[in-house]
């Protein structure tokens, strides 16, 4: 074991060894009530996500200028900051602020490298990510089975995936794929677009739809010979359109907010089948001998998803399941490549073979072609000595079929949630495994990310 996964591992004890101090019920949060019934309120949510990682880097990675083959780092995943209104049952406004991914080389604001103030990955620049207002057109009610809200900003209604909508607060492996958020950064703002939207459910079934502008996009296409390379090149981008629905066969799951829950630890019973789609004309650009062409941006994905409580009720055992199937067209052989809070740069001095992907943890993350991600946890039955205390052992694994790529990649984690107190406050260990391709139908060897997470949410 390497002396960095030591110090995680150290760390990890030391946490599981501390009492939780907690409210023994959370209850509403931190919520204002206008009226006795509760019914007009401003709720907020606050919530840091702090990581503790060790690294393999990729061949041929330096950190700040030195050559590095592992680093360890302690950073922010997500320190976030969430408010919302319902004065009236008809109305609604959401903002939704706060950073991301800021670690000692990176996340920074005004500056981006170098010493002093500004110096790497100091002082990151808080943003909006969710800025909406919503009215509802036709109330949810006990006697109708049909309701619809329509809003319209910066929100995060989205299509695709139940995934694509995931909640930050309760994801069942330490993070989403990232995937599962195939325009991230590119023609969306963190997984959000300015549009407008209409949301509800009918029935069981829970729908949602938007049209939106997306963002520009503006990477020049690099001249082909032999095969045209998409690239994010949208011009004056074409209005978006996207939906997602999914029916509730058990316990039906509030859409009053966006995000969607990826483990409620023993909490319902739940077991959905839904299926979505996005699509934006003109998309992206490629070029092939001098001809430049434009694509369309379209994807489509079915999923299913599983909550359930199992064997004796005393024990609160219950298991989680989720799979997901991407089929992605963003033109000719598309493929983007990032890492997650990725703290490394490229080693000019290295002269082994590097990894097509680039430097640090960075790995293909999408393309044209498809993607099948599956995760699965079992939260053990409670101990009577310490019923607060909950564990949840889990495991994911993705499979990438990409046409940039022929040579299909597999991806695994595993891991353990540690619930102090729900989701409220817990400790998730995970280490990941992502292959590193040396050129595009060779994957050459696998390098390992293990991470430990300290996340609260109030």
């Amino acid at each position: 074991m390497k002396k960095p996964s030591v110090i995680l591992f150290a760390l990890l004890l030391t946490a599981l060894g501390m009492k939780g101090q907690g409210s023994l019920d959370y209850g509403s949060g931190m919520k204002i009530n206008f009226n006795d019934k509760g019914s007009k309120y401003m709720r907020f949510i606050l919530w840091n996500q702090i990581w503790a990682r060790s690294i393999d880097n990729n061949p041929g990675t330096s950190v700040n200028g030195t050559p590095s083959s592992n680093t360890f780092d302690i950073g922010a995943r997500r320190i976030r900051m969430l408010g919302y209104s319902q004065i009236s049952p008809r109305y609604m406004v959401v903002l939704h602020f706060g950073v991301n991914n800021q670690s000692f080389i990176q996340g920074g604001g005004s500056g981006s490298s170098g010493t002093g103030g500004y110096g790497a990955g100091k002082k990151p620049q808080m943003f909006f990510h969710d800025a909406y207002s919503e009215y509802a057109v036709i109330l949810p009610a006990k006697d109708k089975k049909f309701s619809m809200s329509f809003g319209a900003g910066l929100h995060y209604f989205n299509g695709i995936s139940r995934m694509t909508s995931a909640s930050t607060l309760n994801f069942l492996a330490v993070d989403a794929p990232v995937f599962n958020w195939p325009l991230i950064e590119n023609s969306d703002q963190f997984a959000r677009l300015y549009g407008m939207y209409a949301k509800g459910k009918w029935g069981k079934l829970d729908y949602r739809v938007n049209i939106n502008k997306p963002f520009a996009t503006s990477i020049a296409p690099v001249n082909g010979t032999t095969e045209a390379i998409a690239v994010d090149n949208n011009g004056d981008s074409k209005l978006s359109t996207g939906g997602y629905a999914m029916y509730q066969f058990l316990d039906q799951e509030s859409n009053l907010l966006p995000y969607t829950v990826g483990t409620y630890v023993g909490t319902k019973r739940v077991f959905n089948i839904g299926a979505g789609f996005y699509n934006q004309p003109d998309g992206t650009m490629s070029s092939l001998n001098g001809v430049k062409s434009k694509h369309a941006i379209n994807s489509l994905a079915v999923d299913a998803f599983l909550d359930m409580p199992i064997g004796d009720k005393k024990k609160n055992m219950a298991i989680t399941a989720y799979t997901v199937l991407y089929s992605n067209d963003f033109g000719p052989n598309y493929l983007r490549n990032t890492g997650i809070m990725n703290p490394g740069a490229a080693d000019p001095s290295f002269t082994g073979t590097k990894a097509l992907a680039g430097a640090g943890n960075a790995r293909p993350l999408v393309g044209t072609g498809s993607i099948w991600y599956t995760q699965a946890g079992l939260l053990l039955p409670k101990n009577s000595d310490a019923p607060k205390l909950r564990v949840q052992p889990f495991v994911a694994y993705t499979m990438k079929q990409l046409d940039a790529l022929p040579a299909a990649g597999s991806y695994f984690d595993i891991g353990s949630n540690f619930y102090i107190d729900g989701h409220n406050s817990k400790i998730t260990l995970q280490y990941s495994s992502r292959p590193i391709y040396s050129t595009k139908d060779n994957i050459s060897d696998y390098k390992g990310e293990f991470i430990i997470q300290f996340a609260n949410y109030l």
